[in-house]
């Protein structure tokens, strides 16, 4: 796992795109955020840069490929598995059957999205510092 790497955001909403940059700007990290409309730019991205990034945050229902879609791709691809890039769901909708399809497939976490700015702030910190002191396997490429 990449501590230093880009944090991505994978949300069609671009207003939820200005609250997490937001919420981001505030955290302070110094971690790059990079921002994708849907999941294919974002599994173009992945498949297509030798930047390794540190977390990814991902909406479920988006245009082109959806978040489920997207983390199937990833835990198929082994370039990608192997890297163990924590995958998170961060949704405005937790029906059972997106949960249960979520850990399914080694979704790392699976989060509703809060109402409140502050809850939305305390909420990615927990997070961001948890995968910060998590400890993961090393690779070789």
């Amino acid at each position: 796992m990449n501590k230093r790497g880009p944090i991505m955001i994978i949300e069609d909403d671009k207003d939820d795109q200005e609250i997490l940059a937001e919420v981001f700007k505030e955290l302070n990290y110094r971690n790059e955020i990079l921002f994708y409309n849907d999941g294919q730019e974002a599994l173009d991205y992945l498949t297509n840069t030798d930047t390794e990034p540190f977390i990814i945050f991902s909406d479920i229902n988006m245009p082109k490929l959806g978040g489920m879609a997207l983390r199937a791709k990833i835990h198929e691809n082994e370039d990608l598995r192997i890297k163990s890039i924590p995958y998170l769901f961060f949704s405005t909708s937790a029906e059972q059957e997106h949960v249960v399809d979520a850990y399914s497939k080694s979704v790392q976490g699976f989060f509703i999205k809060p109402a409140e700015f502050e809850e939305i702030r305390s909420t990615m910190k927990i997070i961001v510092e948890y995968w910060q002191k998590c400890v993961s396997p090393n690779y070789i490429k």
